[in-house]
């Protein structure tokens, strides 16, 4: 695959996860739009959650059943019409935003689509090197688009941020399948209804679980930060504005491109290795996040260290999952991801209400001890992994 097309791809995935975690830097001028309590104000990126986390068990498989190609333009379409009825709610009707984010967030698991697609034709020697560019959208998209986001919503609201999603993500579909050529596959026998089974019965393999379960506790911390890091940062002392609190966003992009190298780690075989350093400095980077009353340098520090942390295991999670499981790699993503969108959503749900009753401090403890979750799990498998995996019999060997 060619330098403009993983990038094409990166974008995708970029634009897409931007619609559910657009909501993050103006939380406080959207709940208050629509009404929503400041309590509360946490299921408004939760909802998208909820929605991606049905299009991982709904939508995903569906690429290892049909041309992943169009089904990609299709998703990206349609997260489009999503995005175009959160933007157009009524202040007197958040039913109607918060079912344009619903639906952005089930059709946005075009990007599983869009890794797995990348990961199918990829030589093996370089599965791991596309996989980490075609991610890095992901993170970009997140992160790069807190930036974007505050300067839209400072100049015309947060309703131009959906708009202009929706404008994207459109534009995005007709050119992927102008672009993209299909894949070259043997024709699956298996339908959807069997496509969904072996999605399921991968929860009962040691590495897809362990993997899994890093991840839940991994994109809970982060969760946890992104969504309730605008709280502290627009009250007393620091009284940010939108557009300034989106450039941390710039700091944790920093820090995530900084990781671009982990999908060439795992190629080289260490994963494993990358994912307990990473998971040690996730939860070395709370120490400097909690310094927030007092420091904003140490903040950035600490968002640089998180986001890095975050990107260098994921990108390593997927490498082995898609080498594990060559010919059920939508099902191995998506499945995976059913972690990944449980995770956020409860980072997400339960940070403001910690927030609410402890100020920083209690984001921050919830933070390091999501990390300390994925680190101990990935301790206590460290024995299996260092026995060895066999793709072929998608289980460990233990010696």
């Amino acid at each position: 695959m060619d330098t403009w097309r993983r990038l094409l791809l990166a974008v995708v995935c970029g634009v897409a996860v931007a619609s559910v975690y657009a909501a993050q830097p103006v939380l406080e001028p959207m709940g208050r739009d629509l009404g929503v309590p400041a309590e509360l104000t946490g299921w408004i990126v939760a909802t998208g959650q909820f929605g991606y986390l049905a299009g991982l068990v709904l939508l995903v498989p569906l690429g290892d059943v049909t041309d992943r190609r169009r089904l990609i333009a299709a998703h990206l379409a349609l997260t489009a019409a999503g995005l175009a009825v959160t933007a157009s709610a009524a202040a007197t009707a958040a039913w109607t935003a918060f079912a344009g984010l619903a639906a952005a967030g089930l059709f946005a698991v075009v990007v599983q689509t869009a890794v797995a697609y990348a990961a199918s034709v990829s030589p093996p020697a370089e599965r791991g090197r596309n996989i980490g560019v075609v991610t890095s959208g992901v993170v970009v998209g997140i992160l790069g688009a807190r930036v974007v986001t505050g300067a839209l919503a400072e100049a015309w609201g947060w309703r131009s941020v959906y708009a202009t999603l929706a404008a994207l993500s459109l534009g995005l579909s007709a050119l992927v399948l102008a672009v993209l050529p299909p894949e070259e596959r043997p024709a699956r026998a298996a339908g959807y209804g069997r496509a969904v089974v072996a999605l399921g019965g991968l929860f009962g393999e040691r590495l897809f679980l362990t993997r899994g379960l890093i991840a839940f506790f991994l994109f809970a911390s982060f969760g946890t930060l992104w969504s309730g890091l605008s709280l502290p940062l627009s009250a007393a002392p620091w009284r940010l504005d939108e557009s300034q609190i989106g450039l941390f966003g710039v700091a944790g992009l920093a820090g995530a491109l900084g990781a671009a190298r982990a999908g060439r780690w795992a190629d080289r075989g260490r994963a494993a290795p990358v994912t307990g350093l990473a998971l040690v400095l996730l939860l070395l980077s709370w120490a400097a996040i909690a310094q927030l009353p007092r420091s904003l340098a140490l903040l950035a520090a600490g968002v640089v260290l998180l986001d890095f942390a975050v990107q260098a295991v994921h990108v390593s999670n997927q490498h082995l999952l898609t080498a594990a499981h060559p010919e059920r790699t939508s099902a191995a993503i998506g499945g995976y991801m059913v972690f990944y969108s449980l995770g956020s959503a409860l980072g997400a749900a339960t940070t403001t209400a910690a927030y609410a009753a402890h100020g920083w401090p209690g984001p921050t403890l919830l933070g390091a001890a999501f990390a300390l979750c994925a680190l101990t799990v990935w301790a206590v498998g460290r024995r299996f992994t260092s026995a060895g995996y066999s793709p072929a019999h998608g289980d460990f060997r233990v010696r």
